[in-house]
C-alpha cells in the first residue's frame, strides 16, 4: 500500500519548531508496519528529528546555526530576497529536506525523546508545504 498527501504547516518565525503533533494531525490512519517519509517543498527551510522535551535544545540549535552561517556576508551574491535568504539556503542544505520514520503498530515509531522539527530559516517563511509518503501493510 502506498499513500501520498500534501499539507501545509502553520507559518512560524525563524527558529527550530517541534511539529510532531501538527504533522500527525494531517496524516491518514497509518499502516500496522511501514515507513513514513516527510519532504519539505522549500529551499529555505528543513526537517530534522531531535529532542522533544527540553525547548532549550531548539533555542541552542538556532544559536549554533546562526553562528555557523551568518547573514550579510560580503561574499554572498544571492542577496535580492533579503539578508536571511542566502543563509537560509545554506542552512537548509546542511540539514536536508526529508526525514524517514518507521511505522510500528499504526504509529510513528520515534524514540522517547525524539520529535519532528521544522527548521525555519527565513525571518518569516510563511506556510511550509510538506509531502507525506506512506508505505506499509
Amino acid at each position: 500500500m502506498w499513500q501520498q498527501i500534501e499539507f501545509a504547516l502553520v507559518p512560524r518565525k525563524n527558529g527550530f519548531h517541534l511539529v510532531t503533533d501538527e504533522v500527525a494531525s494531517h496524516l491518514p490512519p497509518l499502516p500496522r508496519v511501514g515507513l513514513l517519509n516527510l519532504f519539505i517543498k522549500h529551499t529555505s527551510a528543513a526537517l530534522t528529528i531531535n529532542e522533544n522535551a527540553d525547548p532549550d535544545v531548539r533555542t541552542d540549535l538556532k544559536s549554533v546555526f546562526d553562528r555557523l552561517v551568518k547573514e550579510r556576508q560580503p561574499y554572498y551574491t544571492h542577496t535580492m530576497e533579503g539578508d536571511d535568504d542566502m543563509p537560509s539556503h545554506a542552512k537548509a542544505s546542511i540539514i536536508g529536506q526529508s526525514v524517514t520514520i518507521p511505522i510500528t503498530d499504526g504509529r510513528m515509531n520515534l524514540g522517547t525523546w525524539q520529535g519532528i522539527y521544522l527548521c525555519e530559516f527565513r525571518h518569516y517563511g510563511g506556510p511550509r508545504r510538506l509531502v507525506a509518503t506512506i508505505t506499509g501493510e
